[in-house]
């Protein structure tokens, strides 16, 4: 009886593992399967923000993408450059940034800038902020038709941004004041960077 109890044991600890061995390489297949498909997304993705946010260029800003050093006293990260440039001059950037100080946590931005700080546009990468409120970020900033929560057009260095209810000159998403103050903390991210290195004329 003992041996049979021990074989049948056996039995069971071998199917489970060859069991375990299938699942661990089928999960392992899909996540290979997957892997190349969303990089290419996320690429993609990437490039369509900079065409949408950058002055128009004619140079592969991807391909000259640099890194300066995050502007927060305290981070030791770095935010993505992409020069724009038009017949070999310079005519803006696009600046990938972003704040930890959102609803949800992370935002991520894609914004434009003119070569002296005006910031021409900006795209919404990622965020988990709430739908209905926080979520209405990718279109209240750009609605030119209301110049108080407008964005574009408008320098940081003469313009603050942040929200009104802050004594900045810019209005919140109503009912979503955190939100509002994150994303003006990512586009200040992104002017503040560039100003450190030196990127104005």
């Amino acid at each position: 009886m003992a041996k049979k109890l021990e074989s049948t044991f056996t039995n069971m600890v071998i199917v489970l593992t060859v069991v375990s061995l299938i699942a661990a390489y089928s999960l392992a297949s899909v996540f290979n399967m997957t892997k190349g498909p969303i990089e290419q997304a996320a690429v993609k993705k990437k490039l369509k923000a900079i065409a949408d946010v950058a002055p128009a260029f004619d140079n592969d800003p991807n391909a000259e993408m640099f890194k300066l050093p995050a502007f927060e006293p305290t981070a030791e990260d770095s935010l993505e450059v992409y020069p724009a440039k038009k017949n070999g001059e310079l005519v803006g950037y696009a600046v990938k940034t972003y704040t930890m100080k959102g609803f949800s946590g992370l935002i991520e931005v894609m914004v434009g800038f003119e070569k002296d700080g005006t910031i021409k546009n900006y795209s919404v990468l990622k965020h988990s902020e709430t739908p209905g409120l926080g979520s209405k970020i990718p279109i209240w900033f750009n609605n030119e038709e209301k110049p108080n929560q407008c964005i574009n057009g408008k320098n940081p260095k003469n313009t603050k941004m942040q929200v009104s209810k802050d004594g900045g000159d810019i209005d919140a998403i109503t009912a979503a004041t955190i939100s509002s103050r994150a994303f003006l903390d990512a586009i200040n991210r992104g002017y503040k960077t560039l100003e450190e290195g030196g990127k104005y004329e």
